[in-house]
Formats: C-alpha cells, sequence, structure tokens
C-alpha cells in the first residue's frame, strides 16, 4: 500500500489524455483532467480497442441487441465484424492485470459514447430502428462488475460542477479507505475514521450516516472481514449520493453550533451572513468553509479541526469555488 503522501492512481481512457487511439486516428484530449487534475494524480491509461489489439485507425463499432432479450453486442458498423467475445476475454484479463500491478488505483474516468469505454446511455441498436441510448460499453460493464467500490465517471459528465466535485471527493476518499484498512487496522482506528468523515458523509446523507453509525457501534459483536466489507460499501455508495447545497447548509449550520458560545455578536452574524448567502446561491461553498476553517483555527476546536469536510482534496483544484 502506498503511502497517502504519495499521487493517487486513477485509470482513465488514453484518448482523453491527448494520445491519438481514437478510431479515426485522433483524441479527445480534456483539459480539466490534463492540466489541472494531473498534477495531483498519477494516470494509468488504457484503449480497450487498441490494446485488444483494432489498432488505429479503424472502422467504427456500434453496440447491438439482436433481439431485446440478447446480451449487448460490439460490431463493427460497415463489415458486421462482431468483436464482442474477443473484447469480453481481453477485458477480463485485462482487469485482472489491473488488480494486481495497480491495487493502489483509487478512480477511473471513461470516455463517454463509446461502444467499449461508456458509462451511461451509450447508443444502442436493435433491427431498423432507431438507437436507443441504454448501453453501457463492454469494457466499462467489465469495470464496473471487477471493481465495484472504484469511483468511476464520464469525462462529458465532469463538466457539471457538482458531479466533477463528487467524482474528486470520492477518489479521495476512496484513498483513505484504503490506507486505513491496512493490515493491523482496528475497532478503534474505524471509529477515529468514521469521526473525521461525520460532516463529510452528512452532506451526503444523514440517514446513511447513521446507519453506518449503527453498524460501527456493532464492531465488537462482528468479525473483522464482515465489518471491513460492510464498512467499504456502505461508505463508497454514501458518497456517491451528490451532496445538496440544503445538505450542505445543514452542515455548515451543525459546524456553527460548536463555535457559537466562542465567537462575538459579530463574527456571528458574519458566518450566519456567509452560510445563507450560500443557501440562496449568492456566493459559492467556498466563502462560509473560509470563514469557519478561519475560526475553527483561532478557536482550536481540534474535533473541527480534524473533520475530512473542511479540506476533503487539494485546495487549488478550486472545486467549491464553483460547485453549488
Amino acid at each position: 500500500m502506498s503511502n497517502s503522501q504519495s499521487r493517487i492512481r486513477v485509470g482513465i481512457s488514453s484518448c482523453l489524455l491527448g494520445e491519438k487511439v481514437r478510431f479515426d486516428g485522433g483524441h479527445k484530449r480534456e483539459p480539466f483532467l490534463t492540466d489541472t487534475l494531473a498534477a495531483h494524480v498519477e494516470w494509468v491509461p488504457i484503449c480497450p480497442e487498441v490494446e485488444m489489439g483494432l489498432g488505429t485507425p479503424r472502422e467504427t463499432l456500434r453496440l447491438i441487441r439482436l433481439s431485446p432479450a440478447e446480451p449487448l453486442r460490439m460490431v463493427t458498423t460497415r463489415t458486421a465484424v462482431d468483436h464482442t467475445d474477443g473484447m469480453n476475454s481481453w477485458a477480463r484479463g485485462r482487469l485482472e492485470q489491473l488488480a494486481r500491478e495497480e491495487p493502489d488505483l483509487c478512480g477511473y474516468v471513461l470516455k463517454k459514447d463509446s461502444p467499449s469505454c461508456g458509462m451511461l446511455r451509450v447508443k444502442t441498436y436493435c433491427g431498423d430502428g432507431m438507437p436507443e441510448r441504454n448501453g453501457v460499453g463492454l469494457y466499462a460493464s467489465a469495470l464496473l462488475r471487477r471493481f465495484p467500490l472504484l469511483p468511476v465517471e464520464e469525462e462529458g459528465r465532469l463538466n457539471d460542477p457538482r458531479l466533477r466535485e463528487n467524482f474528486i471527493e470520492r477518489v479521495y476518499s476512496y484513498r483513505r479507505l484504503k490506507d486505513l484498512f491496512v493490515p493491523g487496522w482496528s475497532l478503534g482506528d474505524l471509529i477515529q475514521f468514521h469521526t473525521a468523515h461525520k460532516m463529510a458523509l452528512l452532506a451526503h446523507s444523514t440517514a446513511r450516516y447513521n446507519e453506518m453509525g449503527r453498524l460501527v457501534a456493532r464492531g465488537k459483536g462482528i468479525a473483522a472481514t464482515e465489518l471491513r466489507d460492510g464498512y467499504e460499501k456502505a461508505f463508497m455508495a454514501t458518497l456517491a449520493i451528490v451532496a445538496t447545497t440544503r445538505r450542505h447548509t445543514n452542515v455548515l449550520m451543525h459546524m456553527m453550533g460548536h463555535l457559537k458560545k466562542l465567537l462575538d455578536a459579530d463574527a456571528k452574524r458574519e458566518l450566519l451572513d456567509s452560510i445563507e448567502e450560500y443557501r440562496r446561491g449568492v456566493v459559492p461553498l467556498v466563502v462560509p468553509l473560509t470563514l469557519l476553517r478561519h475560526y475553527v483555527r483561532v478557536h482550536r476546536i481540534d474535533y473541527l479541526a480534524g473533520q475530512i469536510y473542511l479540506d476533503p482534496y487539494p485546495r487549488d483544484l478550486m472545486l467549491r469555488n464553483n460547485a453549488p
């Protein structure tokens, strides 16, 4: 296991890094990934179609259903050569190799609309009718089955500030989760981890946070593997629920409650006003958070200072400067 100071490793469709592996010999370089996020992660690029041997340039592919009950097939659009079995076989082997060689992999960014890499709403064809957007690329489908907890997103959805912030938060949280459950971890370690993530989890779901708390409270009576597996699944599922302005506002008010006896009237009013302006969409989340960080530091509130919510990922990504 790499230590928490090393760069996070994230899988990615090679074309998104500017590699000329597309069917037409081109690429789909994504500036946020190459110019901003690349400073913080180590990319693990994979192009399924090239790696399985289709070459560049190549005939385009599409997903088809021979009948509504049949699984998707991946075939060439002009010559109708079926590459389904080849892709599925290659994907199984490549993902097992990935599991062995990249045990610290903490996220994956896929190319949208791709018959191999698309994660959502990929075009599928059945007979002579109009295509429907209800498919998943063959490699993406195998990836999601093999690594069910791994944060995975498409580059197109990362243009949405809320989804971008959610994905990056999940990537960094998954890294911390991996660092927690190393050989020799204890229930005390889990309790400390869960406590540090309280505000972050509450921003996603109060009900899920409470369920996780009950799981941790039963920890002494549960086998270690069962406790670990149950917590990992619940933790990542909770973070996958996209945080809302309302839930962020509730968390901000909750944190302010720890400060109310320490702040004078002017400071209290300033903080309350900034939270209200955030709730109304006048200022971004970073504004009340900056004030909170300041007062937590000045008044040395250790419990709040230890909350991951205040700094869930590098600040220079500036995700909370834009996310609603």
